[in-house]
């Protein structure tokens, strides 16, 4: 069966022999590594975006890779563990999901950015890559008009634990609140603190199918829980509506996250300006330093 890394590859190789260029003398007008390219054509690296409009460019296609990139759903294309792989297709299909999220953004609404942070930290650069494409890819169900309702409540750890840097965070929030605006998503944030707050256990996503099939999905450290048993559902549900009547609304929640985002924002900029003070210190010190070593000699004083 024909993959769709595949037939990407395919049409970049039919491109490049048009263009009667080499792999290499393509890889060094990316710039890239050969063996990438290689890759790429033999259907067994997922490229980035970035690869797809930078080979349009220098094949002049008229941007047809970039366009096909992203309509490709990259997700089947990389190795997953039998039990994501489980609740991705159940992601493919959903028509209602209701998550509860703590500590970490939910992937379906992570950034790029973030999402390498997270993956790059146990994965090598390559698997890394490879799994941040292949989560863009599964986000685009979701992003999409008329894509199927998606709530996510976010513990408040979400906002706070830093991931990569101020930076990092600062665009995910942004993200959020964009995302946010979206029809048919809804993100909500159960402030840290309050006792009274009746939490699940664990992050958890109450998932219906097309043909009214409900589940409860939650994950321990390496491994997925799948139940469909009515009664459970019924219990995670209740617990689930209590928590989103008592956490904040919608607009109180963008509230939150501006003001979150807004802190990330100063610490970044306390951050630029500690480092241009030091920079500058840094040369004073070696200017000093210079002055320290030039020769000196005697000065002549006046007769008297």
């Amino acid at each position: 069966m024909t993959t769709n890394a595949a037939l990407f590859g395919e049409l970049l190789r039919h491109f490049r022999e048009a263009a009667f260029l080499t792999q290499d003398a393509l890889a060094r007008q990316i710039p890239c590594d050969r063996s990438l390219v290689a890759r790429v054509e033999a259907g067994t690296r997922v490229p980035q975006d970035t690869f797809a409009k930078k080979c349009d460019e220098v094949l002049v296609t008229g941007g047809v890779l970039g366009r096909l990139w992203g309509k490709i759903d990259w997700y089947p294309e990389v190795t997953h563990p039998d039990w994501f792989e489980r609740r991705a297709e159940m992601d493919a299909k959903a028509v209602e999901l209701f998550a509860y999220q703590e500590r970490v953004i939910p992937g379906l609404l992570q950034t790029e950015e973030y999402a390498w942070e997270l993956f790059s930290r146990v994965l090598s650069r390559d698997e890394a890559e490879e799994r941040v494409r292949a989560r863009l890819s599964r986000q685009q169900r979701f992003l999409a008009d008329g894509g199927p309702l998606y709530v996510a409540v976010l513990d408040e750890s979400c906002l706070r634990n830093v991931v990569g840097s101020a930076v990092v965070m600062r665009d995910q929030c942004a993200h959020l609140l964009k995302t946010g605006k979206r029809p048919n998503i809804r993100i909500q944030v159960a402030l840290s603190g309050l006792p009274h707050l009746r939490r699940p256990n664990t992050s958890m996503s109450l998932i219906t199918l097309p043909k009214g099939e409900r589940w409860v999905y939650s994950e321990s450290l390496d491994s997925g829980h799948f139940n469909n048993d009515p009664a459970v559902h019924a219990r995670h549900t209740r617990t689930y509506d209590v928590l989103r009547a008592d956490a904040l609304s919608a607009r109180e929640s963008a509230t939150l996250i501006s003001d979150v985002m807004e802190g990330y924002e100063q610490d970044e900029a306390a951050r630029t300006q500690r480092g241009d003070l030091d920079q500058e210190q840094l040369q004073r010190r070696q200017r000093r330093r210079l002055r320290g070593n030039r020769p000196r000699y005697p000065r002549r004083r006046p007769r008297t």
